[in-house]
Order: structure tokens, then sequence, then C-alpha cells
């Protein structure tokens, strides 16, 4: 499925991983140990939010991740790594979709004040009709960020009053009264990525 979107800003986005390394880690009854990509240092990772919907409607986690679910922090002006990287979550669960597993990607913006809940709505459909766009005060958007130890970084307009945002471009496999349970980077491609999330859908 090919996905069209057209992105206002220009220029090229500095993208920056996290800069505080963690670790998704549990103790020896872990039921995903065979399923987990990586192993790093540091602590824990998610948490609870409260955020705003593309109907204008304030949500929690508790409300949004009802099934596993795929969470991308980034924001719908970027001009290169957000919509590449959206979009192989969103093939990802098609994958998956079409091997009888179900996940709920989502989209939390990084850029409230130009992401509006009609503007993320909007990009969420186009990715995947089943993708959730999420959106907030800026004080809710650094909550939520803080909670997954996401960064980001506005920068100043330009003469257009165009701006880019630098941010870390993980992605979070959430299970439901559980959190996090592993992250992607962004180089993982669509089939790896379902062949590792199936793993845990299959262990749960």
């Amino acid at each position: 499925m090919k996905r069209m979107i057209a992105f206002g800003a220009a220029g090229v986005a500095a993208v920056f991983l996290a800069g505080t390394a963690f670790m998704v880690l549990r103790g020896e009854d872990d039921p995903y140990a065979s399923c987990r990509s990586s192993q790093v240092a540091g602590g824990d990772i998610g948490g609870p939010f409260e955020l705003v919907n593309s109907a204008g409607e304030t949500v929690t986690d508790a409300d949004v991740i009802k099934e596993p679910a795929l969470l991308y922090f980034g924001y719908t002006s970027c001009p290169d790594v957000c919509p590449l990287d959206v979009d192989r979550n969103a093939a990802a669960t098609e994958i998956l979709d079409e091997r009888g597993q179900s996940i709920t990607p989502v989209f939390i913006t990084v850029d409230p004040a130009r992401d509006t809940p009609e503007v993320v709505g909007d990009f969420a459909e186009v990715m995947h009709p089943r993708m959730v766009g999420l959106t907030g005060s800026p004080e809710q958007i650094k909550a939520a960020s803080q909670a997954y130890r996401t960064y980001y970084k506005v920068h100043p307009e330009d003469e257009n009053g165009e701006y880019l945002v630098d941010h870390s471009t993980f992605s979070y496999l959430v299970m439901p009264e559980e959190g996090v349970v592993d992250f992607f980077r962004r180089e993982v491609r669509p089939e790896e990525m379902a062949d590792s999330i199936g793993c845990f859908l299959d262990q749960r």
C-alpha cells in the first residue's frame, strides 16, 4: 500500500537519538525473553499520559492502549524522517494484520503548536486506518515525552515562519497493563519489526 502525503517544512531535519540509554529488562520469569531485540543499560521507560485525540477529546494511556500498541513521537511537518518511520510502522502493522495479529499504531506529536487534533488525525488516517493521532498542550506533550524518555527541540522560525523540530526516533512496543516491552530503532525493516512484535504477541 502506497501512502502519499505532502509536507510543508523545508530543509533537512536533524534527528537526535535520546541521550539517555535505557533498558527493557525483566527477571528470569520474563515471558518475552526470547523476543527481545536488545538490552542496554538504563531505567524504566513509559508510563501514564493524558493527551488529546483527533476528535479533540482528552484521553489517557488506558483509553488508547487497549491492545498491544506501537508508539512513535514525531511531527506532521517533518520533511523526511517522520513519514518514513511512521510508514514503516504502518507497514509492519499491515503485515501483522495479514498474519491475523493486531496492534494499534500510535503517533504522538512533539509539535503541538502546528499539530492540532484535526491535523494529527488526518496524518494518522493517511498512514493507517487504525492509527491513533495524539496531540495536546505543550505541558501534556512534555510529560508524555519525559515518560518515554524521548528528546525533542524546536528550532527558531525561518524567514517564512517555518521551523524544524529535532527529535528522537525510537518506536515503542507497549502492552496494556504491562507497559513498554521493547523498542525499535529506525533502521529496522517492516518485516523484521513484524516478526519481532509477532513473537511478543504469541507469548501473551
